[in-house]
């Protein structure tokens, strides 16, 4: 991926106050992080099946869109996009819940598979896979079978925490992303913050003296 090559970000989760603050939406919940810090409204785009909003980063300018077409329809308001502005997959950035990572991990991953996740299902039947996605971690109940009602569930107040603070991570990465590299976001995303802080708190190596 080149520098600037993102274009537009797509939170994926579901519409309406029941889910609002449900696992399932952590894409939204990164999309308005964005449009939050970058003082951008959302509007109605009926063509685009959602909301949009527009910022700024590092002289690039970014589409944000939340569809409003549930989750296992997403792939028809981002193709409508993808359409009309004529993007190419890699050039959308999709934010997603992600149950294969702790709550509080985040990554960039650009193609690969839907992994059984319902708008990334949707969001390959309309566009394939070399989208970029951002997988926001929430954790795993434990058993398939709960998965539905986990993800369809609020967070506990720690795991909110954590998913928070992956969410001000995945902000920096994405300016990076924008202002950078694809590389230099990735490195910055994935590596473990707790380990970040304890080398800072350890402070660098001493230096050798000349023998």
């Amino acid at each position: 991926m080149t520098d600037s090559s993102v274009r537009a970000i797509v939170g994926l989760g579901n519409p309406g106050a029941e889910y609002e603050y449900t696992r399932h939406n952590a894409g939204f919940w990164f999309v308005d992080q964005l449009a939050e810090a970058y003082r951008a409204d959302f509007r109605v785009e009926s063509k685009f099946q959602g909301v949009t909003a527009r910022i700024r980063i590092g002289g690039s300018d970014l589409l944000l869109l939340k569809p409003a077409t549930f989750m296992n329809r997403s792939g028809q308001a981002v193709q409508a996009l993808a359409s009309f502005y004529k993007f190419a997959p890699e050039q959308i950035l999709v934010a997603h819940d992600e149950l294969d990572l702790p709550a509080g991990a985040a990554r960039l991953k650009l193609g690969g598979g839907h992994g059984g996740h319902n708008g990334l299902r949707s969001v390959h039947q309309h566009l394939g896979e070399n989208y970029a996605r951002l997988r926001i971690g929430i954790g795993h109940p434990g058993n398939k079978d709960l998965v539905l009602d986990y993800v369809l569930g609020r967070p506990s107040q720690a795991d909110l925490r954590a998913i928070e603070d992956a969410l001000i991570r995945s902000q920096a990465a994405l300016e990076m992303l924008v202002t950078q590299s694809w590389s230099k976001a990735s490195q910055l995303l994935h590596t473990d913050p707790e380990k970040m802080a304890a080398k800072k708190e350890k402070g660098p190596p001493p230096e050798k003296k000349p023998t």
